[in-house]
């Protein structure tokens, strides 16, 4: 499963994520961007860094690291990184903090005496994903990153979970259709032999709900709102009703769900 990946589109549509789950709380956390950057003169790319919008006062800077694979200089990499970035845009920060993501101790470099100065100091912290406590009682936001931790057999049942409490629950700044989208992403990387359309059956969304479709819906609004309904169908169906029929679903079902007539269903059987 590339986590790399994963969590690059999370922190990018909801740089306030990271927020939940450090000490040090920005008070413009809402306004914060995130950020991969190239630091001069130098030959890395530094692709976790939260940026504070330009009226903050202090301007405190962020370096994120997720780790989910055994690397030794994971610490030497990322600390020399960090402040040759702050060397090289001094005039852009007042204060700065590092943030590295772990599934498990068990993941964390062994050597953690060489830079125990930033080790232990308020400036860094370290988060286990593993030890945040049961899902049920966690936010919304930090079930979102646990799910890219979860295995093959338990995936499927834990995003449904988190896709109930996302329809239930309030989500605060955080769009439900974003969540859900993301929800949908993670789960399409996990089991990659399958098709978008296979995964959102499987995990049992309303596929009206899902971005694919509203952007079709909403380009079909554009063009005119029977032909648009038409060509929705003509380019939808075919690829949906197979797989949903594929789960144990009706004819009749998938027609109310996706709000056709059962003969345009009856079609593409």
């Amino acid at each position: 499963m590339k986590r790399d990946s994963i969590y690059y589109q999370i922190f990018k549509r909801f740089p306030a994520l990271i927020f939940e789950l450090v000490d040090n709380r920005p008070a413009q956390a809402q306004n914060y961007r995130f950020e991969s950057v190239e630091v001069k003169e130098t030959a890395f790319r530094i692709d976790g860094v939260f940026l504070p919008p330009e009226d903050a006062t202090p301007k405190v800077i962020f370096f994120a690291e997720v780790q989910f694979q055994k690397d030794e200089s994971l610490y030497h990499r990322f600390f020399t990184e960090s402040l040759t970035y702050l060397y090289r845009n001094q005039s852009q920060y007042d204060d700065w903090y590092c943030v590295v993501i772990f599934p498990s101790r068990s993941l964390e470099p062994s050597d953690k005496r060489t830079h125990r100065i930033f080790l232990n100091s308020d400036q860094v912290q370290r988060i286990y994903l593993d030890e945040l406590g049961n899902s049920d009682s966690l936010p919304i936001s930090i079930n979102l990153m646990q799910l890219t931790t979860a295995s093959s057999e338990t995936m499927a049942e834990q995003a449904k979970q988190l896709i109930q409490r996302v329809k239930l629950e309030e989500t605060g700044t955080l769009p439900k259709t974003e969540i859900i989208e993301i929800i949908t992403t993670i789960a399409v990387y996990k089991f990659s032999s399958l098709s978008r359309e296979e995964v959102e059956a499987m995990l049992g969304l309303n596929i009206e709900q899902t971005r694919v479709y509203q952007e079709a819906k909403a380009e079909g609004r554009e063009e005119g709102r029977e032909q648009g309904r038409e060509e929705r169908e003509a380019e939808l169906l075919p690829v949906i009703v197979p797989v949903l029929l594929k789960t144990g679903m009706s004819i009749e079902q998938i027609a109310q769900q996706l709000n056709v007539t059962v003969e345009s269903v009856e079609k593409y059987r």
